[in-house]
């Protein structure tokens, strides 16, 4: 069910790992007017809003800049007045240390309409990834879940530690990083054994997750020594006893490393997920937005060699296409190439196979590719801002050629903190002139010690046109092939 307009929805993002997010959580984000979002969401939780949608940062950070929560709660009832669906994205669930609940509650006293969406909360998730069940037969028969924000040296506290002491299960503190030493005191004197199991997990779920146990005794010292920062949370009881025995993540080649991905959003989370999946810490930055543009409805018919750069080139064709009533039969009289499988594989999920694609994915290796081949009549169909390498080609074979531009790549404004831990990155990658061009125009030269990662020699070349000089280019010019050169540097 789409988002209704004047209808906040409070939604879970769930502890990091984008995979936990529910179906009904990508629903509401692909068809929201409006994202109010936390710090803690999955860094791709957005790619699937919508072009158009408004995006607001609304965290908060300990230590740090925060939005006020009456300002947050302020912006939902605005929004929804005005006859927008709002999402109200948390990380984790809402009703978990969210202050979902203080947000439902404004909500039905301005008389808006909501909806709670549940999401995976960091406690039992972030546990699970640890190879610790919060959980166990025989070992926990209860779980509490536990602020670790109030300080346990407090006059009057909330928490009765006397209680939590003498509590037969698990406990799990949140947000209690900088407490830990406090928290653990509190419960020894409390009466809990100061030889009990303890873990803490920093980024739980996440690719860079880190693990530190010890007993209630020695925790806080091993987290300090490990300089475990937040987001973390603390699980203590016998079943954090078991983490070493059934931790399940394999070590992962780019665990500890920071990877900045510089493509538009669109296109960013494939290769976003995919250094994920290596361990890489991800820093979405994208410098570029890709934007159709509009024209007649097309009719491919004249022409005998259909050529296709990319898969927004792809895309923007059948767009197209479809304006003018006609779909992938248009094209059954033509030859098609396309530069890259990327491309390629655009068109075969429109049902085009394609006949071209060169070995090398440059505009020079599909000049060569189609050498044998006599064209008449060819339509280049590809952004507004390209290299003229093909149509040239063509032409100079005596071709007509008939120069089709279907978007364009226009600057993607970084908000500060992106920018800044983008710059930081261990490694910067770069998929195109343009994100070269952009990235740089928004954000400054990468830091002296990163890595600055190339797809190919066009890009290689933007890069040293503006005086930086790659220290990897991939050989085979597509995202497998950047993924393979990143992973065989870092190794």
């Amino acid at each position: 069910m789409a988002p209704e307009p004047g209808r906040v929805y409070l939604v879970g993002a769930g502890p990091g790992d984008p995979a936990l997010l529910s179906a009904r959580a990508l629903e509401l984000i692909a068809g929201a007017d409006v994202i109010l979002h936390d710090r803690l969401i999955p860094a791709s939780a957005l790619d699937g809003a919508r072009e158009g949608a408004e995006l607001v940062f609304v965290g908060k950070q300990g230590g740090g800049a925060s939005v006020p929560q009456d300002q947050t709660e302020a912006l939902m009832v605005e929004r929804a007045r005005a006859g927008q669906s709002v999402v109200r994205l948390k990380g984790g669930d809402p009703f978990v240390f969210g202050r979902g609940g203080e947000e439902a509650l404004a909500l039905r006293a301005a008389g808006i309409a909501y909806e709670v969406v549940p999401g995976v909360t960091a406690g039992i998730a972030a546990a699970a990834y640890a190879g610790i069940p919060v959980t166990q037969r025989g070992v926990a028969s209860a779980v509490a879940l536990v602020t670790g924000h109030e300080d346990p040296a407090k006059a009057e506290q909330a928490l009765d530690w006397t209680a939590l002491a003498a509590f037969p299960g698990t406990l799990v503190f949140y947000m209690g990083v900088r407490q830990l030493p406090d928290i653990a005191a509190a419960l020894t004197a409390a009466g809990r054994s100061a030889a009990e199991p303890a873990a803490v997990i920093e980024r739980g779920t996440l690719p860079d997750q880190r693990v530190v146990t010890g007993t209630l005794a020695t925790i806080a010292e091993r987290a300090a020594a490990a300089a475990v920062g937040a987001p973390a949370v603390t699980v203590v009881g016998p079943v954090a006893a078991l983490a070493e025995q059934l931790s399940w993540l394999p070590p992962r080649p780019l665990a500890g490393l920071t990877v900045a991905v510089t493509r538009a959003r669109a296109q960013a989370s494939g290769l976003a997920r995919r250094l994920e999946a290596e361990g890489a810490r991800v820093v979405q930055a994208p410098a570029i937005r890709v934007r159709t543009l509009s024209g007649p409805p097309l009719d491919p018919a004249p022409y005998d060699l259909v050529c296709l750069t990319s898969a927004n080139g792809v895309e923007a064709l059948f767009e197209r296409l479809r304006a003018g009533g006609r779909d992938a039969r248009s094209l059954a009289g033509a030859t098609v190439a396309a530069i890259g499988p990327g491309t390629a594989a655009a068109l075969a999920a429109h049902g085009i196979l394609a006949d071209v694609v060169p070995e090398r994915f440059v505009a020079e290796s599909l000049v060569e590719a189609l050498a044998p081949l006599p064209v008449e009549r060819a339509l280049i169909a590809r952004a507004s801002e390209a290299r003229d390498v093909l149509p040239d080609a063509l032409r100079e074979r005596g071709a007509q050629v008939d120069v089709l531009a279907l978007y364009e790549t226009v600057a993607e404004p970084l908000p500060e903190p992106v920018r800044e831990a983008a710059l930081a990155a261990d490694y910067v990658t770069f998929t195109s002139s343009s994100t070269v061009r952009w990235f740089l125009a928004a954000g400054g030269s990468p830091s002296p010690s990163a890595r600055i990662v190339s797809i190919g020699p066009v890009t290689s070349a933007a890069l040293r046109e503006h005086g930086l000089e790659p220290h990897v280019e991939a050989s085979r010019h597509d995202i497998d092939g950047l993924l393979a050169a990143l992973l065989a540097d870092a190794r």
